[in-house]
């Protein structure tokens, strides 16, 4: 929930971030030399009974590291004006949970890295503490006031029934798709408690007006208790969302204060309240819909490359008599489009340039830390052998002074940042949160999409993603394999089903043909065909396409096991390679296409196969020469599953002779291919 202080509470704001953050970094400090101190006691650390002893000893503790914050608070002046015990209390919990994870190993055996300051810039969340759902009026740090009806009632937006009685929460979300519930203004005004009788203090908890964020302040703070109204999501479509989350007050259970950076605000940061509710996750009706709608009588197969994602489903029982669509072969290929491309080649130039305009700010506000160029140094000696006077370079172009093992002789975080800098920052950063929340979106609305047509029962390759960035990592953050793959494993749970991993040393997809013959390609091969003059079955398809065929027809002993993975040639011969229902073209194209941003897969194979040329004009005088892909390191090289489009003579193939179309040859196969185990 967004918060819209005014300039005295953002103020108050910014100085409680600042305690707190001093706070928390004298607590890490204190807990990195206890844990450095522990890790080289090593013969106190003797057996489990002396390492015990020795962490009291150092207070290696969560009450230690408490008692401990509670001195630093009593000890400082300052801080106590603005923090309370509670939030010292959890500061330390969290400082604790870190120091936990370094002394103990987890599961797997690892333990994490000791605990580290960190810059100031990281500092986004201050926690809250939970209310008491035994004890009423009792809630400690942020407390959140007002209800949702008390919001409605002050914001409603024009044209809704403004008569008492007539507009509720639930009347409000009976509404048309479309409508918009709310409309608050851009400054929303501070409430102020309610008063028995007109007289005395009011009390908080007799509010029922808009929703507003309340914190009591420090033991000595002089200015009172920190109220901050709370704006809501105002668009159409989000009145359901809220509804579902704030519409009881009694499953609010606590409220952490966070900030983000936005340059469009005062400051350069933006204030939250995130709230935490004892109620099951908010699902539209919609997705709920959708999930229940999903094919469970059909198991899939996965298949993930570097810039495109194949999906394959066959009925569960194929011996089964089904529905035509129930029993036919359905296929999907989840690739980029040209439109998406050009995006991300627009934001990336962006990106860059911001990258480039803060180098350029950095070496400006430090020029005695970097050396000249080599064209800077050459232009000093050439004006020095002249006898002109030296000029002095505002930018320059060279590494930084580093001494002589190659470390910089000044650190970058002491480096003088000018104000111009950290503004472009603020919105380089605001920049990234956007992106990654659209790639996220991105990957939820695709995953959402293969399991509605697809099922929930899908089977996958058991591949370490990581290894593809170190080959074709731009390809890879362009397309987020690994993104959408987390992303469709989450949504196969939620419908009822499960995303199973298949070890890649026992099944071998890519190399394999669905009769069981082993047809080997290297990376650069991205058909199938397994020859009938070798004595295959004579089947062409695409190769994403038919190992992703495969893997629907691969079954695990145990799910939790990938090594227990084993391929059921036998059916997937009888299927695939006997030309069932819908078989024809399902290995070669995508027959129920997955649209993404309004285009479909088919559209986007069809852009993808057609290569336009750009025509060629002449350079007018006086324009400047277009920099080459070299400098502007803009060039791209197609990973081994994106290969270029192909041409004849100069021309482009058209897309239906790209495409290359899966046949059961005339040829007669073998007499044994169906009799083979």
């Amino acid at each position: 929930m967004r918060l819209t202080p005014d300039p005295a509470a953002r103020h108050r704001l910014e100085a409680l971030f600042e305690a707190s953050w001093k706070l928390k970094k004298a607590l890490k400090r204190d807990a990195r030399s206890r844990a450095l101190a522990y890790r080289a006691g090593h013969r106190r650390r003797r057996d489990r009974e002396a390492a015990k002893q020795w962490r009291a000893r150092l207070g290696l503790s969560r009450d230690a590291l408490e008692r401990t914050a509670y001195r630093h608070l009593d000890a400082s002046g300052h801080l106590k004006h603005h923090l309370s015990k509670a939030v010292a209390m959890h500061l330390a919990n969290e400082v604790w949970t870190g120091v936990e994870r370094h002394l103990f190993p987890d599961a797997s055996g690892r333990r994490h890295g000791p605990p580290r300051v960190g810059p100031w810039w990281e500092f986004t969340r201050i926690p809250g503490r939970a209310r008491s759902h035994t004890r009423a009026r009792k809630w400690e740090t942020f407390r959140l006031h007002g209800t949702l009806a008390g919001h409605l009632t002050q914001y409603a937006a024009p044209g809704l029934p403004d008569e008492p009685g007539e507009l509720t929460p639930q009347r409000a979300a009976a509404l048309s798709a479309g409508v918009s519930v709310l409309a608050q203004p851009r400054t929303l005004p501070v409430p102020s408690p309610p008063r028995s009788g007109g007289r005395g203090r009011g009390s908080w908890w007799e509010y029922d007006g808009p929703l507003t964020l309340v914190y009591a302040g420090g033991p000595d703070g002089r200015r009172g208790e920190l109220v901050v109204p709370v704006r809501l999501p105002q668009g159409a479509g989000q009145w359901p969302h809220l509804l579902h989350t704030l519409a009881d007050p009694q499953a609010w259970h606590k409220v952490d204060l966070v900030r983000r950076r936005d340059p469009a605000e005062p400051g350069g940061w933006a204030y939250e309240a995130h709230l935490m509710v004892l109620a099951p996750a908010y699902v539209p009706a919609s997705t709920a819909a959708r999930r229940a709608a999903a094919p469970s009588m059909r198991r899939g197969g996965v298949d993930g490359n570097v810039s495109n994602l194949a999906v394959v489903s066959v009925p569960a029982e194929p011996d089964a008599a089904a529905a035509s669509r129930e029993a036919a072969v359905v296929s999907s290929k989840v690739s980029m489009s040209q439109d998406e491309r050009a995006r991300l080649a627009r934001r990336e130039r962006k990106r860059r340039g911001r990258q480039r305009a803060l180098e350029r700010s950095r070496r400006a506000s430090n020029a005695a830390q970097y050396e000249l160029s080599r064209r800077q140094r050459e232009r000093h000696q050439r004006r020095q052998a002249a006898g002109l006077t030296a000029r002095q370079v505002p930018v320059p172009g060279g590494p930084r002074v580093a001494r002589a093992d190659g470390r910089p002789r000044r650190s970058h975080r002491r480096d003088t940042l000018s104000t111009s800098y950290l503004r472009l920052r603020a919105r380089q950063t605001a920049a990234d949160q956007r992106t990654a929340q659209s790639r996220t979106s991105r990957a939820r609305d695709i995953a959402g999409q293969i399991v509605a047509v697809h099922g929930p029962h899908l089977v996958i390759e058991d591949c370490d993603i990581t290894t593809w960035f170190r080959l074709w990592g731009p390809a890879c953050g362009r397309f987020t394999p690994g993104m959408l793959i987390s992303a469709l494993e989450q949504e196969c749970r939620a419908a009822g089903g499960r995303l199973l991993r298949a070890s890649t040393r026992t099944t071998a997809l890519s190399q394999h043909c669905p009769c069981g013959r082993r047809v080997p390609k290297h990376l650069g091969v991205r058909t199938h065909h397994c020859r009938i003059e070798d004595g295959g079955c004579g089947l062409t398809g695409d190769r994403d396409l038919v190992a992703a065929a495969l893997a629907a027809f691969t079954h695990l002993h145990d799910p939790g096991d990938p090594s227990t993975a084993r391929v059921d040639y036998t059916t997937s011969r009888r299927v695939l390679c006997a030309g069932g229902p819908g078989l024809p073209g399902a290995l070669t194209e995508s027959t129920a296409p997955i649209p993404i941003n309004g285009a479909s897969n088919a559209e986007v194979g069809n852009a993808a196969a057609t290569h336009h040329p750009r025509p060629r004009h002449k350079l007018q005088r006086g324009r400047k020469r277009a920099a080459s892909a070299r400098r502007t390191r803009t060039s791209t090289v197609p990973t081994p599953d994106e290969p270029p489009p192909p041409t004849t003579g100069g021309a482009p193939v058209t897309p239906d002779r790209h495409r290359p179309r899966t046949r059961l040859s005339n040829k007669t196969p073998p007499q044994d291919l169906l009799n083979r185990p």
